[in-house]
């Protein structure tokens, strides 16, 4: 046996990286496979939003997780930029969705009401008069808007960055450059198979994103997921006009501009396309009409991890104790919920019985 630790976890990307260092906080030594070569990252392309308003419609318990994870986002960032040194540039500003026209007004109104249906009661309609006073440089088709004091935004490669240093201070974890191709269940937990090497864990989540199916199979559990391309527009660094978040657009603290607006079922497909993104673009000016001079200096595709309804899903196997999965498209907003209370349900092995809602059962529900 190579190495061994209390927990082995699959998956080094914001998921994995923000439990593993939740776990080493509260004293368990951790491995942490992450192999150099490219494992479809959904980290390196996610936007940047810490967001609530638009999640969980329809879904309370993904509702309340989001705002608990973004309630906790001010100390956990606090956290990992003190041990650290390195700033995730996190920023509670509020977050914005704007309404170009009166059917999407409608349409956020009908959202709202839901929102608040479910008691989620800090999300707000504004008038075009309001949305004005909160983002001047807004264009003339915006008619209105919906509006969340707990929304934000944070950096997402200088947040893994930062978990990564963070980790190493804990002294109680190591990061395993190698690719997983089997994980045995043993009488004392679980062996890790990493390009010929044997690796021992009395717990394994598996945090892989797009590769934890197929190991999820070995674990006796069924998770689901399937590939959702997003593309990203990057501009060059701007003046600042822009001050909370909003839900397609967002100026980084560095001054360039995000402008993320797409939802494509293009199977493992991370390239680019002149016509969507053209059609950001296009959408993008109707709303801030100041980028119409703005030069476009980077554009990249990156793939969500969907589950089937689009929620979470926290696994944990029943026929294998000490196993668990855990896989979401909210890599960002979730980030300080995963190193807090979910870390601390993987330590108790009462993943299943805190996150019913996100169990893969309820699919097997719907397919009986």
């Amino acid at each position: 046996m190579s190495r061994t630790a209390d927990i082995a976890i699959v998956g080094g990307g914001l998921v994995g990286s923000a439990l593993a260092y939740g776990l080493a906080s509260r004293g368990a030594s951790v491995l942490m496979f992450d192999p150099d070569a490219d494992d479809l990252h959904a980290s390196v392309g996610n936007f940047g939003l810490v967001w609530v308003q638009s999640k969980g419609v329809g879904a309370p318990d993904y509702a309340a997780l989001s705002r608990r994870s973004a309630a906790a986002w001010t100390d956990f960032a606090a956290d990992i930029a003190g041990r650290s040194g390195k700033n995730p540039a996190y920023d509670r500003c509020g977050g914005i969705k704007i309404a170009l026209g009166d059917s999407e007004m409608e349409a956020l109104e009908a959202s709202v009401r839901r929102l608040h249906n479910q008691g989620s009661d800090d999300v707000v309609m504004i008038s075009r008069e309001e949305l004005v006073d909160r983002v001047p440089s807004v264009g003339p088709e915006a008619v209105g808007g919906s509006y969340c004091a707990a929304d934000g935004h944070a950096d997402p490669l200088a947040t893994h960055i930062a978990l990564r240093i963070a980790l190493r201070t804990t002294a109680r974890a190591a990061v395993v450059r190698r690719r997983v191709d089997g994980i045995v269940p043993d009488g004392d937990g679980f062996t890790v198979l990493a390009e010929g090497e044997r690796f021992g864990a009395g717990k394994v989540v598996l945090a892989a994103g797009h590769g934890t199916t197929a190991l999820a199979a070995m674990l006796g559990l069924d998770v689901p997921l399937r590939p959702e391309r997003g593309q990203i527009l990057v501009t060059e660094r701007l003046a600042p006009f822009l001050g909370p978040a909003c839900f397609t657009v967002r100026q980084t603290n560095q001054g360039s501009v995000l402008i993320g607006d797409s939802k494509e079922d293009v199977g493992f497909d991370r390239g680019t396309t002149p016509a969507v993104g053209g059609a950001m673009a296009e959408r993008a000016l109707r709303m801030f009409p100041c980028l119409a001079d703005a030069r476009i200096v980077r554009q990249w595709g990156a793939l969500r991890v969907m589950s089937p309804d689009g929620l979470p899903i926290y696994a944990q196997s029943r026929t294998h104790p000490g196993a668990m999965s855990l896989s979401c498209h909210s890599g960002v907003t979730l980030a300080a919920a995963h190193a807090g209370e979910v870390a601390e349900a993987v330590l108790s092995g009462t993943l299943a019985a805190r996150y019913p809602a996100f169990s893969p059962d309820r699919f097997a529900k719907v397919s009986a």
